[in-house]
């Protein structure tokens, strides 16, 4: 099947990255040479999102204005570099917010540019790619653990390949907040937490330690801080040990409370965070016996990166994912393939009418190749069971919405359209006129090949308006297919509901 990737990234062409992080948001600006990136342009704020996040779901109005008003500066700096070079992801915080896309809309407006939010396993996974891109020449597998503001992930990868993922609900934001309530730090506190935190790592632990890994890797502002802690105390150089890790957990907990924690090169804006990430990172070697661990400048804004000149260079990770679901769900390829074809000679049509763009397609794509997967679980409402297939499971590349879209397509492909259509309220107001158009072409083309024929489709007519679509199709064709017929009649009164006009003619 022919790839969907976005337009190619040339020699020369200047590319950014946005990571709403839990702690911290950061901006990063490269131009792409030789195959390579070089760094021109660095911003990052501690903005601490994670800590106006309420146990309902809310988010605090301080947290929220000083993150669009940080995005609002990214945005400056963005302003020349065009849209489709650029990549912003939200991670654990947005994920965990009760009406994320209240929250994006101000987002994306301060920003200047759509925001993607990456579900754990998707955020593990750049952040391995940025991670592997600065260790080029380490052989054999590798463990990478980056504690977030909000989330750990854990990842063991070879080469550039991602084999293993997990995304645990803590990070140095959070974890200080529930492990040591009121800044008080005891050494029961401490083993308390460490307890809780290894209980969690227990349930896939064993699974890493089957597969194994020659170097462990740790990414992100707190393992870095700890990395710098280590060093001063003797460590080495970009190195945390079992035995630095235990004398920094001596001395956080000789500290008695977090505003009294003094470790050597731990920065004031640091320190309110590091008992969460210590005992996090104290669990990790514990239970996943490390002795230790080498520092990465790289993670996941250094991943959206890559992630964006592979797509561009067809090496999309959506399209593996794809392919490997065809293949798990058993999909008949020869179909898929028919009505994939249609499809995107339907949407070439109907770009310019309809103002779509590259990323339509791709979706359009995906959905067409996708359509069947349902059927491996029953017919009936075999939209549906599709639908939930791919919002509950892993597909490595997707972001969030993207997964959205691609549910709403697979579950709007057939039937009464009302149900699935309700869906687009969940979808960012820049969504939902291009998933409702490319839903309505997904439809049609599924339609037309009901018959699961090889025999070619005649050329099809199109014009189309706002809401609006006529279809012309060859009289003598038609009329040897009298239940297209009227699936196509029964199409236009299903479409009627949504205010959507469908014309049938001949030629």
């Amino acid at each position: 099947m022919k790839g969907a990737s976005p337009p190619g990234i040339r020699e020369g062409d200047v590319i950014a990255s946005v990571d709403l992080g839990s702690n911290s948001f950061h901006l990063l600006v490269a131009r792409y040479e030789l195959g390579s990136l070089q760094i021109i342009d660095r911003m990052r704020e501690m903005v601490r999102l994670a800590a106006g996040l309420h146990a309902d779901g809310s988010l605090d109005n301080d947290r929220r204005g000083r993150a669009l008003e940080c995005l609002a500066r990214f945005g400056q700096r963005l302003r020349d570099i065009p849209p489709q070079h650029v990549r912003a992801m939200a991670t654990n915080t947005v994920r965990r917010l009760a009406d994320p896309r209240s929250f994006l809309v101000d987002a994306e407006a301060a920003l200047g540019h759509a925001i993607e939010v990456a579900p754990g396993r998707e955020e593990a996974r750049l952040i391995y790619l940025g991670v592997a891109h600065a260790f080029p020449k380490l052989r054999g597998r590798r463990l990478v653990v980056d504690i977030g503001g909000g989330s750990t992930e854990f990842i063991i990868g070879e080469g550039l390949d991602a084999l293993e993922t997990e995304s645990l609900q803590m990070g140095c934001v959070v974890s200080t907040r529930h492990l040591f309530p009121g800044g008080r730090i005891t050494r029961k506190r401490w083993e308390n937490a460490r307890t809780e935190i290894a209980l969690e790592l227990r349930q896939f632990a064993p699974t890493y330690r089957a597969r194994g890994w020659s170097e462990a890797i740790g990414s992100s502002g707190t393992i870095k801080a700890l990395g710098g802690v280590s060093q001063a105390m003797g460590a080495g150089d970009r190195v945390v040990t079992r035995d630095s890790i235990a004398r920094i957990a001596d001395a956080i907990i000789a500290a008695g409370h977090i505003d009294a924690i003094e470790l050597p090169d731990l920065s004031e804006q640091r320190r309110p965070v590091i008992a969460g990430g210590a005992v996090i990172l104290d669990a990790v070697f514990e239970v996943l016996e490390l002795e230790r661990m080498r520092i990465s400048d790289t993670a996941l804004r250094e991943g959206l990166l890559w992630d964006m000149i592979g797509r561009a260079e067809q090496r999309d990770p959506r399209e593996r994912a794809v392919a490997s679901w065809s293949q798990r769900y058993g999909v008949d390829l020869r179909q898929a393939t028919r009505v994939e074809a249609t499809a995107a000679s339907m949407f070439s049509q109907l770009r310019t009418a309809w103002n779509l763009e590259d990323t339509s397609e791709v979706w359009l794509r995906f959905a067409a190749r996708l359509h069947e997967i349902g059927l491996a679980v029953a017919h009936s409402q075999h939209q549906l069971h599709a639908a939930y297939l791919v919002e509950q499971g892993d597909l490595p590349g997707f972001s969030a919405q993207e997964q959205q879209i691609l549910a709403f397509l697979l579950h709007a492909q057939r039937r009464e359209p009302g149900a699935a259509f309700a869906r687009l309220e969940h979808l960012p107001d820049r969504l939902r006129q291009p998933a409702f158009s490319i839903a309505v072409i997904l439809r049609l083309a599924i339609l037309l090949h009901r018959a699961r024929s090889d025999d070619p489709l005649p050329p099809i007519g199109i014009r189309a308006g706002p809401r609006s679509l006529r279809l012309a199709l060859d009289e003598d064709w038609l009329d040897a297919r009298p239940l297209t017929r009227v699936d196509l009649a029964r199409e236009r009164k299903q479409l009627a509901t949504l205010d959507f006009k469908l014309i049938l003619g001949t030629r």
